[in-house]
């Protein structure tokens, strides 16, 4: 398997490209790339291009690139969710699971029972997560992980598409589910969301929806909601 390197300045029309100090001693240490060995450089702009090694040092490497070619392997359905994080090492998990399923957007939810909120530390560390899913998985848009938000601003900011809020006791998700189109999907704390909580994101336009007659942890949750969104037809 070829394997794949995150470039942010891909140049489209190719050429001599250095990677990034990371990407460069993951290759060099990790790897052992040897110079004329083919790899896929990625913009996480949903370009990539073929390229092959053509200086390897321990801190720096330099391929040849060909042009870059958008190549697009985004879900049907663009997929937003909204979530209280779990702890940091659980955090990490969640992040690279949901990248791999196509979710676009990511906005770190502060809930009246959120136990802690996200620091600039974790959120650096999930951006890398995010990196590295995508190139696991061979999708070429990161996702976007958005700054955090309050769980009331996020409901008032919301903007258009299908809204859901996963909450217990609640409709059923049916098989009714629209192909294509926006989907917004607010997950709460495991200490679950209040009820002033779940009436504001209704008056809102949200639906409060859930997978069924057991409680899951967050992380279960919002990677089955993220399942049934990117793959049911």
């Amino acid at each position: 398997m070829t394997r794949r390197y995150f470039v942010p300045d891909l140049p489209i029309l190719g050429g001599l490209v250095s990677l990034p100090e990371a990407e460069a001693q993951h290759a060099s240490r990790v790897m052992r790339v040897q110079v004329g060995d083919e790899l896929v450089l990625f913009d996480g702009r949903g370009n990539e291009a073929i390229a092959q090694f053509v200086q390897v040092g321990r801190k720096e490497c330099h391929c040849q690139a060909d042009a870059a070619q958008a190549i697009d392997r985004e879900t049907q359905r663009e997929i937003h969710l909204a979530i209280a994080l779990p702890k940091p090492d659980r955090s990490r998990d969640l992040i690279e699971r949901l990248t791999e399923m196509g979710v676009r957007s990511l906005t770190p939810l502060m809930a009246h029972r959120t136990q802690r909120p996200p620091t600039d530390s974790l959120l650096a560390k999930l951006r890398r997560g995010v990196i590295e899913a995508c190139k696991q998985s061979g999708r070429n848009q990161l996702m976007d992980l958005r700054a955090p938000m309050r769980a009331d601003a996020f409901f008032s900011a919301c903007g258009p598409g299908t809204k859901w809020i996963a909450h217990p006791a609640m409709d059923h998700l049916t098989r009714d589910i629209a192909s294509s189109g926006i989907f917004h999907v607010a997950i709460g704390p495991e200490g679950g969301w209040t009820d002033d909580e779940v009436k504001l994101a209704i008056s809102h336009s949200f639906k409060a929806v859930d997978l069924g007659t057991r409680i899951y942890r967050i992380e279960t949750a919002a990677t089955t909601l993220a399942a049934i969104l990117a793959t049911r037809s």
